[in-house]
């Protein structure tokens, strides 16, 4: 079959009566594009998942619930809320590691009108407080372990009430186990609530690698577009490589999703759980991130999505058990969050000669994708993030906000139905990166003449050595191609005289040797000399990474004295 052109393939897609059509609509003073297909609110995913009744929705460890058992669930718990005086608007928070009760908390949240505000299961007590008190939540969904975190600044919150999932010791005060509080409310109907589009619907926290993090507010229109966007993005790959759409529409297997990034993150609430519980899919959870277990996991429950950050695709790819393991049921293995090196691409392509590999690109404020690289464009293309969706625009700006030639580098703006209102609470900070709807993401990027887009650091992590700018993640590729290199950080050492110099980190892939004098050497050949590391720290370990997959350079400079 021929390969279908980006333009063609757009004009197949979202033509009038397509499957991506879509309309221009005005939502909070902002005219934008969506997808006319796609439910603008969260209530009407979750309504239609009633359709999928007895096929496997959630599986977690030993456990198995179907859409109908997770249903009347949410349904309960969302008229517990309503019961204690959670009304649209009030904000209702979710602090636990993934469990189902996490994503049935979410769901009975969002479908009364409520603003759920997941929180980062690794934080701390007083960052749990923190998050607490800056959304102004007043119920608290989170597991034994949180609890007892939290417990001692309680008092410090407008908390009213403690649900704790899998408790298991009697409960006192305002705290009241999960179990008890569904089983009280079991058989209750799903509460009808009026909900329109640009209802705010979460408030996902930044990672926070520098200063407070700050709650980004995302509508329903923003989640639901990403549901659009994220299979879009998969038949654009079909399409391009010859298939056609009547051949998409006669897939009829039950999609397979493994679980693996954390759903206080947009990649894991966003594209996983709410895209799969749109197609009806199987979601199966991971607790905690071990790649044998991913293995185990995808050989039993014949696995057909799989992915996260691209660590964890490494990280299944080096494992000692991938060679005895059954993989051939993943069809697709896509992943983002943090640079990916174009050599991981070609890995995958040799591991799972079947499947298709996709990387993407989007930001919290973006509620997830904006941009996706797939399929043949990926392999052509393996240092770029892809194409916008159609429902997406991107141009490359100035320091003055000017927009910039084609190819030319600076800072990437977004402008979609995708770009959440603003951060929760923070006008200042509202101001400083959301200008007329565009989003100013903090990213140096460039686009090439056919619109793939090539994100060349953030822009405060850019060296400049002597007056010369040094784009990280450029080094950063040259490292991940030598063969022992399994993860990679270019970060600046302050100098006298040059301002910064070029250092590195880097994780030596299992069962390989290299010395820093050799990885310099690699370097030298294929860089230009004021790139080039003047120092390289080798480790066996994993570099420091925050729960969003990127690493974190200004720890691993504080460590190594290179501030």
């Amino acid at each position: 079959m021929s390969e279908e052109s980006f333009d063609e393939v757009t004009r197949i897609l979202t033509a009038p009566g397509a499957p991506f059509e879509m309309e221009a609509i005005d939502v909070n003073s902002r005219r934008v594009r969506r997808w006319k297909n796609v439910p603008m609110t969260l209530d009407a995913i979750v309504r239609a998942s009633v359709g999928h009744a007895d096929k496997v929705y959630l599986v977690y460890e030993d456990e198995r619930l179907t859409y109908t058992e997770v249903f009347a669930r949410v349904a309960a718990l969302a008229q517990y809320l309503q019961s204690i005086g959670i009304h649209k608007g009030d904000r209702v928070a979710i602090a636990m590691r993934n469990m189902p009760e996490w994503i049935m908390s979410f769901w009975a949240t969002t479908c009364l009108g409520a603003i759920a505000v997941p929180l980062n299961a690794w934080w701390k007590g007083g960052e749990l407080a923190y998050g607490l008190i800056d959304s102004g939540a007043r119920v608290l969904f989170c597991d034994p372990e949180r609890a007892k975190l939290i417990g001692a600044q309680l008092d410090e919150t407008q908390i009213e009430r403690v649900v704790v999932a899998g408790a298991t010791g009697p409960l006192s005060g305002r705290l009241e186990a999960f179990e008890e509080v569904w089983q009280r409310h079991r058989g209750a109907a799903l509460p009808n609530v009026s909900l329109a589009a640009g209802d705010d619907a979460t408030i996902f926290y930044t990672s926070g690698t520098t200063g407070k993090p700050k709650g980004a507010l995302g509508t329903h229109l923003n989640i639901c577009t990403n549901v659009g966007s994220t299979l879009y993005g998969r038949c654009r790959s079909a399409l391009r490589k010859g298939e056609t759409l009547a051949q998409l529409a006669n897939i009829d297997r039950q999609p397979s999703v493994l679980l693996s990034v954390p759903l206080f993150h947009v990649t894991g609430c966003h594209s996983s759980m709410v895209t799969n519980t749109f197609l009806g899919g199987k979601l199966v959870m991971m607790h905690k991130w071990v790649a044998e277990r991913a293995l185990e996991l995808i050989e039993r429950e014949r696995i057909t999505h799989f992915g996260g950050v691209p660590s964890m695709v490494w990280q299944v790819l080096e494992s000692p058990d991938f060679t005895q393991r059954d993989v051939s049921s993943v069809v697709a293995v896509s992943y983002g969050g943090a640079p990916a090196a174009p050599e991981l691409v070609r890995r995958i392509k040799s591991a799972f000669p079947t499947s298709s590999a996709s990387n993407g690109y989007g930001l919290t404020e973006t509620s997830a994708i904006t941009c996706i690289n797939a399929g043949i464009d990926y392999e052509r293309h393996p240092d770029s993030v892809g194409f916008p969706v159609a429902t997406c625009d991107v141009k490359v700006v100035d320091a003055e906000g000017r927009e910039l030639p084609r190819s030319e580098a600076g800072e990437l703006l977004i402008y979609g139905p995708n770009v959440v209102r603003g951060y929760f609470g923070k006008p200042d900070a509202t101001a400083q990166s959301f200008n007329d709807g565009w989003l100013h993401t903090g990213d140096v990027a460039r686009i090439d003449d056919e619109g793939f887009v090539y994100i060349l650091d953030r822009a405060k992590d850019m060296l400049i050595r002597a007056g010369e700018n040094v784009y990280c993640v450029e080094v950063e590729d040259v490292l991940y191609s030598h063969p022992a290199v399994m993860d990679a950080a270019v970060v600046g050492i302050a100098h006298r005289v040059l301002g910064e110099e070029v250092g590195a980190v880097v994780q030596v892939a299992p069962g390989q040797s290299v010395t820093p004098p050799e990885l310099r050497a690699f370097a030298a050949e294929r860089l230009a000399a004021f790139k080039v590391p003047v120092r390289i720290e080798l480790r066996s370990d994993p570099l420091p990474r925050n729960p969003n997959g990127k690493i974190m350079k200004r720890e691993l400079k504080r460590e190594l004295g290179w501030d």
